[in-house]
Formats: C-alpha cells, sequence, structure tokens
C-alpha cells in the first residue's frame, strides 16, 4: 500500500478569529497543524482549546510552540524543526484604531514580521508554500471597487505595514522563486471575531442590552462603509491559493458595501430592539486620524481561478453574530446565576428571548 506523506501547515496567528478557523478547515483535510502563539501571563487559546478537546477521538495533529514574530531567531528555529510543507502567514497587530496609537510596533509585528517569515523561508532552502494576509485597508482612500491592479493609498499605520509586507511577499516571489501568494481579504466577521472589532463591539452590545447588563454602545463613524464577508469562506480561499500550480495575488471579497450604520440597523431590527439611535452614543475616542470611506472588493479573480465566491451575504451575517452573542451571554449569565444554573433563563434562551417575532 502506497505511503501517502502527511502534509505539514505553519499558522501565525493561529489563536486569531482566522487562524481558528483555519486549523479546523486543515485538520479536516488530514493535515498535521502546527501553530505560533505568543507568551503571556494568560491563556489566549480561547479559540482552539474545542480543537484539543476533538484531537483524542479524531487522530487530528494539533501542536502549538511558543514564538514571536518580533524574533528572527525563534521564527527561524521554528520553521527548521518543524520543516512545514506550507505557511500561512496570519499574525499581526490587526487593530486599525490601535495601530495609530503603537505604529512602531505595529510596523515591527505586520511589516517587519512578514520579512523575518519571508527569509526564515529562503534560508531554510525547503520549497514552502507561503501565504501572507494582505488587507483591504491597503487601498485606503482609493475610489472602489477595488481589485488586484487598483494602486493602494494605505491611510494607518496598519495598512502601510501591510503594504510593505504584500510587497515583500511579492518581491521574494520574482527575486527568489519562492511559491509566495497574497491574499486581500476585505471584512470578514463571524463570532470569533475580536470584541474590540466594530461588528463584535454591536453584536455583543446588543445581547447583553437585551439581557439587562447594559444600556449604551459606544462608537465612533458609522458612515464608513466596508465590504463584509464570513471568515470561514474566507479561510478556504487561504487554502485554495496554496493549493494552485503558479504563485499568485488574489482579492477575496463579496462585492457588496454597507456602512457601520447599516449594520446597526439590521442588526437592531433583527433583535427586535428598534432605534439603534436609542442604545448607541458617538464617542470621539474611536475616531481615525484618517478614514477610510468606502471599501467594495472584485473578487472576480478568486472566482475565476480559485473556483471560490462568497456565499454567505450581509443579513445572515449579521444574523449569525447576533444568534452567537446572544448564546454566549445566556451562558455567561447561567454560569453566575446561583446553584450554577438559572432555569428561567435557559427557557427564555429556548425561546430565543432575544427577538420578539
Amino acid at each position: 500500500m502506497e505511503n501517502t506523506k502527511i502534509k505539514k501547515a505553519l499558522i501565525t496567528g493561529i489563536t486569531g478569529q482566522d487562524g481558528s478557523y483555519l486549523a479546523e478547515l486543515l485538520l479536516s483535510k488530514g493535515y498535521e497543524v502546527h501553530g505560533i502563539i505568543r507568551r503571556s501571563s494568560t491563556f489566549n487559546t480561547s479559540r482552539i482549546d474545542h480543537i484539543y478537546q476533538d484531537l483524542h477521538t479524531s487522530g487530528a495533529r494539533l501542536f502549538l510552540h511558543l514564538g514571536d514574530l518580533t524574533d528572527m531567531g525563534n521564527v527561524q528555529r521554528i520553521i527548521s524543526e518543524i520543516k512545514p510543507d506550507e505557511i500561512y502567514h496570519l499574525g499581526a497587530q490587526s487593530h486599525v484604531r490601535v495601530s495609530f496609537d503603537m505604529p512602531e510596533y505595529t510596523a515591527n509585528t505586520d511589516a517587519l514580521g512578514t520579512l523575518r517569515v519571508l527569509e526564515a523561508i529562503r534560508n531554510s532552502g525547503l520549497p514552502i508554500k507561503f501565504y501572507n494576509a494582505a488587507s483591504s485597508e491597503m487601498f485606503g482612500s482609493t475610489p472602489p471597487p477595488q481589485n488586484e491592479v487598483t494602486p493602494f493609498h494605505p491611510r494607518s499605520p496598519y495598512a502601510v505595514a501591510k503594504v510593505f509586507s504584500f510587497d515583500m511577499t511579492r518581491l521574494y516571489r520574482e527575486a527568489y522563486g519562492m511559491f509566495a501568494c497574497n491574499g486581500i481579504l476585505f471584512n470578514h466577521e463571524s463570532p470569533r471575531r475580536g470584541e474590540a472589532f466594530v461588528t463584535r463591539k454591536i453584536t455583543r452590545g446588543i445581547a447583553r442590552i437585551k439581557a439587562g447588563l447594559d444600556k449604551k454602545i459606544y462608537l465612533g463613524n458609522l458612515d464608513a462603509r466596508r465590504d463584509w464577508g464570513f471568515a470561514p469562506e474566507y479561510v478556504e480561499a487561504m487554502y485554495l491559493m496554496l493549493q494552485q500550480e503558479t504563485p499568485d495575488d488574489y482579492v477575496i471579497a463579496t462585492g457588496e458595501t454597507h456602512s457601520v450604520k447599516e449594520f446597526l440597523e439590521e442588526t437592531f431590527r433583527y433583535a427586535g430592539l428598534g432605534d439603534y439611535k436609542n442604545y448607541v452614543e458617538i464617542d470621539p475616542r474611536y475616531f481615525r486620524p484618517a478614514e477610510v470611506e468606502s471599501l467594495i472588493g472584485d473578487a472576480n479573480k478568486a472566482k475565476g481561478k480559485l473556483g471560490w465566491e462568497a456565499k454567505v451575504k450581509f443579513t445572515d451575517l449579521c444574523k449569525i453574530m447576533v444568534d452567537s452573542d446572544a448564546r454566549q451571554v445566556v451562558r455567561q449569565m447561567n454560569l453566575q446565576a446561583p446553584g450554577g444554573g438559572d432555569r428561567v433563563i435557559q427557557e427564555k434562551f429556548t425561546n430565543k428571548w432575544w427577538r420578539n417575532d
């Protein structure tokens, strides 16, 4: 019987939203998955803990390694020891507003971090396929729609660092013949999105308001327009890029744009809370020094070459996220209730207590 080699994948940023979904996808395809996590005084593996719980029955292989993208020696050692077939580089300081407060750290992690991984691959001499997580923020103030040939005009330290990362990935592909791809992913959300990002701030806020825990949600610019997709679908595109015969760069998007205000209207309507203006207050601290007004991705190249197309659109995405945060708030309330559970809360949850339809 022919011995089939098990593919190895290394994921930087495995504990993030995309990293956790990508790990699940690769494990389902029989990969041995390795992930780099930063040393922290608290556990930050909540998005992948459930994977470990399933390992003993599924036989899947998942290994975590302490590392940091700001440490070249560490990055090089991990790659040389694992000898992965594919590297998915998702690790970054990914919050745009925070990048204005921490520009040097953002550049060191997001720009130079990518360069360190590329150099480590080149120095290893191994035929490693490399995926770099680029960002629609690179387009900045360039008018939409945006595709693979649209000029970049970044409007934040985060976006500038991502342009550097994008160009370095392309340079190493052209200069050294590396199989290196850029995925220019437009905004993609899910129940695993970080709570500091605007979509989760809204849906988590809605759940807490309905449960009587909060009264207000504090936000910044409501007029910013984004192309919002569903994260589990977007990690499938990452995988497909590294399965092609030749490396290339791809825009991944839904082709639709909606404002933060529209996101508020749709989620508040679905939750039965009425006019969002009764619950939302504008906080100037959340405004960016330089705003990106509108992003709309043209993913025709990905559709034609990868066979990839977004299926979950805006309205369904809103429902998925509101439902998830409602369930999460109920679980938290049940755990905090006397005796370890509250029958009334659980019954309300069963009947979708947070909706009025």
